[in-house]
């Protein structure tokens, strides 16, 4: 706790400015610390954002040195009402789709026409049955068109339905009520909650599976318009307006474009990587990097751009991977494609082979430096962090001694305006003494 002050009591000085001065010389230590705590905090969030930078450059790799994960292969169709989309695990090839038939809901179709809201003209309990072997459900209404349509699509009684009152004349509505799915396994009947027809019954469309033939013979089926991978990697998708006995060509080929962009976003990603890198570790005449010579840095620097060349010392030159001389990656997209299309299965093998191929060697070099456990990024953070709380703990501990160091000087010069004070006192009172002995003489 401070002592109390009185300064200039005795002195006429500043005596509180005074003790604050000193406070600003003692405090030097604790200020340096300070100091040394934000530059770390700052090298610390540049160390955290390369990190994060180099942890993604290990994910795009492994995505790519994945089986799969490099091949690229388009896949297209003759025909626009039958779309085709091809996945990693698609491969080279093509077959001919005939459609057989497109999926559809089933569809009741009411006969009676009513008044939207009049009361009393369709029952207030109804059953739906879905045919699939679970129990009926009971549905209830106000008596009215617009109730039933309300209590069907209410989401609440989950009768994956959907129902709509179609106007057909002057206030005359009539039901349309339809799975909310395709497929022959959403059929359903609407009854009154005694079994009879519900408003002079219905006429039916059945729901139905899709179907397509692949080549001559082979039938497949799905419930939707959408068959999901109908062979690896390969999914097609029917338009609903598409016409029964068309038949389509579907073609897989290796696409040489998309496998170079592939490989030239891990080309720029690695190259984005040794740019912050360079900043960071920058030496030399002009402004130097903050991490300067940091050995962790250039370490990984040096095993990102060597990941380049095999472990025998081999070049990819003739894929158009190298170096240049400005210590960055270039690719030559030209090379690559005509490389590519040679022999895909050769340029795949020696990019992605786990250990020696330029994605593996990114891959695991990424890895290394940003694992979340052992990485060397990681650690080199865990360490600073470490410091920092070091840090911390002096500049609480300066805190106590500045405290106790003020209280120190603030007592110190309260006695010095004390003593001063009684001296001040005694002068005067001596001063009038000899006065008045001086007037008793004359």
């Amino acid at each position: 706790m401070a002592s109390a002050s009185i300064s200039g009591l005795g002195s006429g000085l500043d005596t509180a400015s005074i003790v604050d001065q000193f406070m600003q010389l003692e405090a030097a230590p604790q200020s340096r610390l300070k100091s040394r705590v934000a530059s770390e905090k700052s090298v610390v969030s540049l160390l955290q954002a390369l990190n994060t930078k180099v942890a993604a450059l290990a994910t795009r790799a492994a995505d790519m040195a994945k089986p799969g994960g490099f091949t690229a292969v388009t896949a297209t169709s003759s025909d626009t009402k039958v779309a085709v989309t091809a996945t990693s695990a698609a491969g080279p090839g093509g077959f001919s789709v005939r459609v057989d038939q497109t999926a559809a809901s089933h569809r009741l179709e009411l006969a009676s026409a009513v008044g939207l809201t009049t009361s009393g003209t369709v029952p207030t309990a109804l059953r739906l049955d879905r045919l699939d072997g679970s129990a009926p459900v009971d549905i209830t209404s106000d008596g009215t068109l617009a109730g039933i349509v309300n209590a069907i699509n209410d989401p609440a009684s989950a009768t994956g339905l959907r129902a709509t009152a179609v106007k057909v004349g002057t206030d005359q509505y009539r039901l349309v009520v339809e799975s909310a799915t395709t497929g022959a396994a959403g059929d359903f009947t609407l009854t009154a909650a005694d079994g009879s027809d519900l408003l002079g019954g219905a006429t039916v469309r059945a729901g139905r599976d899709a179907k397509v033939t692949i080549g001559d013979t082979v039938v497949a089926t799905s419930a939707t318009n959408t068959f999901a991978d109908l062979v690896p990697g390969v999914s097609i998708t029917l338009a609903a307006d598409a016409m029964a006995g068309t038949t389509s060509q579907v073609a897989m080929t290796r696409d040489p474009a998309t496998a170079s962009a592939a490989l030239k976003g891990l080309v720029d990603a690695v190259n984005s990587a040794l740019a912050d890198i360079d900043t960071q570790t920058r030496t030399g005449t002009g402004t130097k990097g903050p991490l300067a010579g940091d050995s962790t840095l250039l370490s990984v620097r040096g095993q990102l751009l060597s990941s380049v060349f095999a472990d025998s010392g081999g070049s990819l030159a003739d894929l158009g991977l190298q170096t240049d001389r400005y210590g960055k990656l270039v690719l030559d997209e030209a090379t690559f494609k005509k490389a590519y299309a040679a022999d895909p299965a050769a340029v795949q093998a020696r990019l992605t082979a786990p250990g020696t191929g330029f994605v593996s060697r990114v891959g695991e070099v990424a890895k290394a430096a940003s694992d979340r456990v052992d990485g060397t990024l990681t650690t080199a953070i865990t360490g600073r962090n470490d410091a920092i709380s070091r840090l911390d703990d002096g500049i609480e501990a300066w805190d106590l001694r500045l405290e106790l160091r003020r209280t120190a000087l603030t007592r110190q010069f309260t006695a010095l305006e004390t003593a001063l004070n009684q001296m001040n006192s005694q002068s005067s009172w001596l001063a009038g003494q000899l006065s008045s002995l001086t007037t008793s003489g004359s």
